[in-house]
Order: structure tokens, then sequence, then C-alpha cells
């Protein structure tokens, strides 16, 4: 299941966030990171996969 959530997580960083812990913290943060820019938020997505 990881493997699919980090393949989202590249696609939409917010998606696989969600997927990972719902909507909380880390997902509004993982949308901000995004809207700044694409990179952050996948990055920050990978490391909240990777964290669990």
């Amino acid at each position: 299941m990881d493997i699919i959530r980090v393949i989202l997580s590249i696609i939409l960083p917010p998606l696989g966030v969600f997927l990972q812990v719902g909507i909380g913290l880390h997902f509004w943060i993982n949308i901000v990171l995004t809207l700044m820019g694409y990179i952050p938020g996948i990055v920050h997505a990978i490391w909240i996969i990777a964290k669990k």
C-alpha cells in the first residue's frame, strides 16, 4: 500500500498525505507547501509516508 501512496504523492502530494494521516495538520501543511512549489509538497508527502 505504501507504493501506491508514494505514486499518488508524486502525482498529487496532498492526496498521498490524506491517505496516510487524514485531514489534519500535516495535510494542510502539505497543501501550503504544494502551492508554494510542487517539489516541497512531494518531499513532505514522501517524508510523512516514510515516517509512519
